[in-house]
């Protein structure tokens, strides 16, 4: 027996599938009555008396399809900027800052002792 034969079917997965099939095709008959419903004629006023005359069916679909591409060119930066960073290298590490009296800017006070730990007793 090939172990094909023993697995177990994927019953789970079978009515969510379903309702995504059910709720696609309400969508499209829900989405297809509504385009018959605006079949009459709309117009489009422009400037200096020019008109656009068409269903308003193909009025919604422009509007639609002018929102969708505005939105993905006011996005698309946004998008594609992980995806640059992430083929850049990283950056190197800053070096850590050197300390004030290695660089000269403090004048030299080599007769003073240093202490290395805070005041004890707040003192």
């Amino acid at each position: 027996m090939a172990a094909r034969d023993l697995a177990v079917p994927r019953i789970g997965r079978t009515p969510m599938r379903i309702l995504l099939w059910a709720l696609r095709a309400f969508l499209f008959f829900f989405l297809f009555a509504f385009a018959l419903n605006n079949q009459h004629e709309a117009v489009l006023k422009g400037f200096f008396g020019t008109e656009w005359r068409t269903p308003m069916v193909v009025v919604v679909l422009v509007s639609f399809a002018a929102g969708a591409v505005l939105t993905l060119a006011v996005l698309a930066p946004r998008l594609w900027r992980p995806a640059s960073s992430a083929r850049r290298p990283a950056a190197a590490e800053p070096a850590p800052p050197a300390s004030p009296r290695a660089s000269g800017g403090l004048p030299d006070d080599s007769g003073l002792a240093t202490i290395d730990h805070p005041p004890r007793d707040g003192v």
